[in-house]
């Protein structure tokens, strides 16, 4: 029944059971509303032959709906789309919790091409090469303007962001060549914004790794320039910390919890802080890349605003592994729960 709906519906395969599980409720929405407006149809075609107008005196009369009438025609809907809804909410928030150990791609939209760039290396355009059977997470990121990074056979699409990451992740099923759109207007070229994604055996894309970065190695001496995607280690923690003490971070931001000139980076991931303007904010990957762009857009209260931007001197995978750095500064208590120790408590806090 799968393959036949989805035949003539003209969709394409399904490379994921993300993509299986998208697709059942599209057909359950598909036949639930085609069964209404079927009902709707013959209702309407009943009531032209029932209730026609015979003659100038033939008035239908003046029907007054009873509290169950009331009921059904707004309670039916309201069900469906409630069941609607509870079916596809957790399938969002699933996409958006990438399991742990899944590895990660950063992918970069820019007119008009998409860049794919590994941790440890290597880059590049337009081809996403992935493991079969592996969770794959991608950090998504525009150079530009908004684009939107859509895999039709992994029914996937998230919007890539100037000056901010966002995140997705898939299990591809099976080897094989599909294909990539950019699914938001970006331009005249956005017709011609394609690429591949390439799904390769598992053990075929190690050794295909293994050999790029053999490559990268010998082919470079010094370490990468400014700007450049390649990673110099495949920790991302590691890597953020690296690239955090290069730009010069921790001369503000400490590790440890204590006060300095910027926020301590212990235990901020995802805490709420309150900004110069009064507003609370969850500090989330996408303020914290945000804030390492523009600095002084949403300033957090009791700080002054002497940071410098970071935009153009950080590339994308170096601000996602900065982020993951801070992501990792948790103390036990959060790590734990709070029942384990008191030192939770014992960070000072702003």
């Amino acid at each position: 029944m799968n393959e036949l709906i989805r035949g003539l519906l003209f969709l394409p395969e399904q490379l994921s059971e993300h993509a299986r599980a998208v697709d059942q409720l599209h057909f359950f929405i598909i036949t639930t509303t085609m069964v209404a407006a079927a009902g709707v149809f013959a209702t309407a075609i009943y009531f032209f032959v029932r209730y026609r107008r015979r003659s100038e005196t033939d008035v239908t009369p003046h029907v007054t709906p009873t509290a169950i009438h009331e009921v059904l025609f707004i309670g039916v809907p309201l069900f469906f789309f409630l069941l609607w809804f509870a079916i596809g909410f957790p399938l969002y928030v699933n996409l958006q919790s990438p399991p742990p150990g899944a590895m990660d791609v950063y992918v970069q939209g820019k007119k008009w091409m998409w860049k794919f760039a590994y941790p440890g290396g290597p880059n590049s355009l337009d081809v996403l090469r992935v493991p079969a059977g592996r969770p794959v997470r991608l950090l998504i990121t525009s150079r530009d303007v908004i684009h939107s990074f859509f895999a039709p056979a992994l029914r996937l699409k998230q919007d890539a962001l100037p000056g901010r990451y966002t995140q997705t992740w898939f299990t591809a099923d099976r080897p094989g060549t599909y294909e990539i759109f950019c699914a938001e207007f970006c331009g005249i070229g956005h017709s011609a914004m394609l690429g591949r994604l390439v799904v390769m055996p598992a053990d075929e894309f190690d050794a295909w790794l293994a050999e790029q970065r053999r490559g990268l190695a010998q082919a470079q001496d010094a370490a990468p320039g400014p700007g450049e995607a390649v990673l110099s280690a495949s920790n991302l923690v590691a890597e953020g910390q690296r690239v955090a003490a290069a730009q010069g971070c921790l001369k503000c931001h400490s590790v440890d919890g204590s006060r300095h000139i910027g926020p301590t980076w212990v235990d901020l991931y995802l805490r709420r802080e309150k900004l110069k303007g009064g507003e609370i904010v969850v500090v989330d990957e996408a303020y914290l890349t945000k804030s390492m762009m523009d600095p002084g857009a949403q300033l957090v209260d009791g700080y002054q605003n002497v940071m410098p931007t970071f935009q153009g001197k950080l590339s994308p995978p170096e601000a996602a592994a900065i982020v993951e750095y801070i992501k990792s500064l948790k103390t036990p208590a959060v790590r734990s729960g709070p029942s384990e120790g008191p030192a939770y408590e014992s960070i000072p806090r702003k």
